[in-house]
């Protein structure tokens, strides 16, 4: 292009990053905004324990996992496919593989190495980063304005901020997890300019349990696998962890949106667990018949089924315990668990709500403010954890990108040539 065009990305997790580096790759002057001291807080953290960054499952499957917001999705997801993601993380030098349960990572497990060289091509394409400083809208002449920290001499921050660029991408997140930088600040400020919005929620979220002494005082953080909880038809597998307040873990994360729209609607919910889900209702029977009629029932759970005395205090929190072998074994295969409310926002791993997709154009843009484009959790979306919400992140990251460059070469025509 003759004269490049000038683009604002604010914030700097994967779908900001994402969109700096195509503006960047297609000639665009490009500066990303983050108002924490480092950019990938929350990138990093969900690579703690093993950056999952996609899904290999089928494409139908894959993108059936978004729910209602899969059809207004399915082109971003569609143009950055999981093997995209895989050749893009490979051009990085990061080599990928696929795990048991069709998860893809990187080799090396980690955020850190993949973000490291991820922001050093940013860097090497030109790209502007300005850490601590912290969007606040726009000004009585529609100029975005920032509230910076006093300038330090002897560390030159760069470029200076663009305050009325050719467009802006708004890459915030959500409102999860805000002491890593989505703290959900934006809301008001897109509610002032006529924005469409749907309440911020937790989702793939812990909920709370009106839990007994014993439960949280004695068991408070310990693990209870494998397992099988139901709800309203909804059947998953995996594992669940009890807490102070409730109960939390990625079985019960994928049951999540179902049990908050429930709550909301009805303020309870009764989640049923399996707790021996590879053995059935007769197979739990005649193990149970099999000890000896005079021991404890912990003793008896623990001798036949290998129940951890975490699962005996959940029994005896449903209620009365059945007294006949075949109802114990029964209570066993669904045992309910009364669900009060989600836990906070703030301690959720994703957000649902967020900008309408009415509120936006088949690009992206937002309709109440021409040129400034919106990726990532921002969007009202939702998605259970393995691989899918980062994939929609870095996917509409890019979505955005290429939505504000058709933009640009529509609307400025007379002030730059854009290569096809």
């Amino acid at each position: 292009m003759t004269h490049p065009f000038r683009v604002v990305v604010i914030g700097g997790g994967p779908a900001g990053l994402a969109a700096a580096e195509s503006l960047s790759a297609a000639g665009c002057r490009v500066q990303v905004v983050e108002h924490m001291p480092s950019l990938g807080r929350k990138l990093l953290m969900a690579g703690r324990g093993g950056l999952n960054i996609t899904h290999s499952e089928s494409p139908e499957k894959f993108l059936s996992r978004y729910v209602e917001a899969a059809s207004w999705l399915a082109p971003f997801l569609a143009a950055w496919t999981t093997e995209d993601i895989r050749q893009w993380m490979t051009g990085l030098g990061q080599e990928s593989f696929i795990g048991s349960s069709g998860r893809i990572f990187p080799r090396a497990m980690k955020a850190s190495p993949l973000l490291r060289v991820w922001l050093a091509r940013l860097q090497a394409q030109g790209v502007t980063l300005h850490t601590r400083t912290r969007w606040t809208g726009w000004d009585a002449a529609g100029h975005l304005t920032f509230a910076q920290p006093q300038p330090d001499p002897a560390r030159p921050t760069g470029d200076v901020l663009f305050s009325e660029p050719d467009a802006v991408i708004l890459a915030l997140g959500g409102a999860s997890w805000p002491r890593l930088g989505s703290d959900g600040g934006w809301v008001s400020l897109l509610e002032q300019r006529g924005v469409a919005l749907s309440a911020l929620r937790p989702a793939n979220c812990g909920f709370r349990v009106a839990w007994s002494d014993t439960v949280r005082e004695r068991f408070a953080g310990t693990p209870l696998k494998p397992v099988a909880l139901s709800f309203r038809g909804q059947t998953v597998r995996g594992e669940l962890v009890v807490t102070e307040s409730g109960l939390e873990g990625g079985a019960l994360y994928a049951l999540s949106a179902s049990l908050r729209e429930h709550l909301a609607q009805q303020g309870t919910a009764e989640l049923l667990c399996d707790l021996r889900p590879d053995l059935s209702v007769e197979e739990l029977t005649k193990r149970l018949s099999a000890v000896r009629p005079r021991e404890s029932l912990s003793n008896k759970l623990r001798k036949a089924l290998r129940l951890p005395p975490v699962a005996v205090a959940l029994l005896r929190e449903a209620g009365p315990v059945p007294t006949s072998t075949l109802a114990l074994a029964a209570r066993l295969k669904a045992l309910p668990v009364q669900l009060t409310e989600p836990e906070p926002l703030a301690r959720a791993i994703s957000t649902a709500g967020g900008v309408a997709q009415a509120a936006c154009d088949d690009r992206l843009m937002l309709r109440a403010l021409p040129g400034v484009f919106v990726a990532g959790e921002m969007l009202d979306w939702e998605a259970p954890t393995g691989g899918y919400l980062l994939h929609a992140c870095l996917a509409t990251g890019r979505g955005a990108a290429e939505g504000a460059l058709a933009w640009l070469r529509d609307t400025h025509p007379e002030r730059y040539r854009m290569p096809l």
